[in-house]
């Protein structure tokens, strides 16, 4: 067994792993403090405030014990900025690639800064901000003419992105009312990409920089990835802090708040031989896993490797009516069986926040434990009412 698969019995022991329903995502509150723990080193070494990105994880239940360390939310709209506002209740900082007025009148309610896209949304909702009745601050997301994201779709920083401004369209803009810039184009990678991406921003923006009061260094910090070089990035904080007056900076991960800290509980239902043995299970790749769709990806999963590595292989088939809802293909020590449960790693992150009712596929349950009490709380069950809400 490789040392993730130990790191997940140990964080998701089979005592709680088995008495769960089926499917839930399990959260496990330890594994969460624990990535906060190393996130306000961060903080505590350099001044720097790190914010939840709620587009990762948005769970209301765990917001409590997060908001002791993070310092607020990134919200992507009205709807995240309000649960950031009446749930987190820290700061909240809003971006979205543009507004109605409708929108923007939620988001004033309820954001400490705002963020925009291009020079047209400033000017076109400045006014509603400056009649706001309170201090809010404003930022514009630039691109920083660097990334080494390998996929394309998610890569922010492509010829004809949509997402930020160019160096060239602030040069003859008048900056006031402009307190910061917000960056964004990491994706899951370390430090040394950041050192790279903050030097062209700098080259590309470092004119303006001191006449703002923070720079946002955005999201995509694996932070508490095993492998990631804390070191590095506290370095590139406090020499960018103390170039530039102590100027704050702030850093808006999804990932690494719930790194490792959440797993998908999934029961075997049945098994088919097509010519290749198929576990069907009683989730969906369609609409409970969609990355494993999307990017793809391919979750791992206790107890399984590749195909072929072990005795017994079998794709992992979904329940909904796409063709393609399959998992993946996984090969075991012993032959599966209807009622056998399989534990996927790493599902906190972009995976319930993404579900859909496609289908009338039912959702997963929302579940999560202290390893140090064996208590197990269930947030939250679906059903019918869920499905038709969204319909009617």
């Amino acid at each position: 067994m490789d040392a993730g698969h130990q790191r997940a019995l140990a964080d998701f022991p089979s005592r709680i792993t088995s008495r769960v329903e089926t499917p839930c995502y399990l959260i496990s509150q330890d594994v969460i403090e624990r990535n906060c723990a190393l996130l306000d080193t961060v903080q505590q070494r350099t001044g720097a405030r790190i914010l939840l990105a709620m587009k990762a994880f948005a769970l209301p239940a765990l917001f409590p014990s997060i908001s002791r360390t993070l310092h607020g939310v990134c919200a992507s709209g009205p709807i995240e900025a309000r649960m950031g506002r009446e749930d987190f209740r820290r700061e909240v900082h809003t971006y979205a690639p543009a507004y109605t007025d409708g929108q923007m009148e939620r988001v004033i309610r309820y954001s400490d800064h705002i963020v925009f896209n291009s020079v047209g949304q400033w000017h076109r909702h400045r006014r509603q901000i400056a009649a706001a009745g309170r201090p809010i601050d404003v930022g514009l997301r630039v691109n920083p003419g660097h990334s080494e994201v390998e996929r394309d779709i998610y890569n922010p920083c492509l010829p004809g992105s949509r997402f930020g401004l160019a160096a060239e369209d602030l040069a003859e803009m008048d900056l006031t009312g402009i307190s910061g810039l917000h960056f964004h184009a990491l994706c899951e990678q370390n430090a040394d990409v950041l050192a790279r991406v903050l030097a062209s921003f700098e080259e590309l923006f470092g004119q303006y920089i001191p006449a703002l009061r923070w720079v946002n260094f955005g999201g995509g910090h694996h932070i508490t990835r095993e492998d990631y070089d804390v070191g590095l990035l506290c370095s590139l904080i406090s020499n960018f802090r103390k170039k530039y007056s102590n100027i704050q900076v702030y850093l808006e991960p999804g990932e690494a708040v719930v790194l490792n800290g959440g797993v998908f509980v999934t029961q075997v239902l049945d098994i088919i031989d097509k010519g290749v043995k198929i576990a069907l299970v009683d989730s969906s790749a369609e609409t409970h896993l969609p990355d494993v769709m999307a990017m793809p990806y391919r979750p791992e999963i206790i107890g399984a490797a590749l195909p072929g590595v072990l005795p017994c292989t079998y794709r992992l088939g979904g329940i909904s009516c796409l063709a393609g809802d399959v998992i993946g293909d996984y090969s075991f020590a012993q032959p599966l069986a209807p009622g056998d449960r399989l534990v996927l790693l790493d599902m906190a992150l972009y995976s319930f926040v993404k579900n859909t009712t496609f289908n009338g596929v039912e959702l997963p349950s929302l579940i999560s434990f202290r390893q140090s009490t064996d208590e197990i709380s269930v947030i939250r069950r679906f059903g019918y009412e869920d499905y038709k809400a969204r319909l009617s």
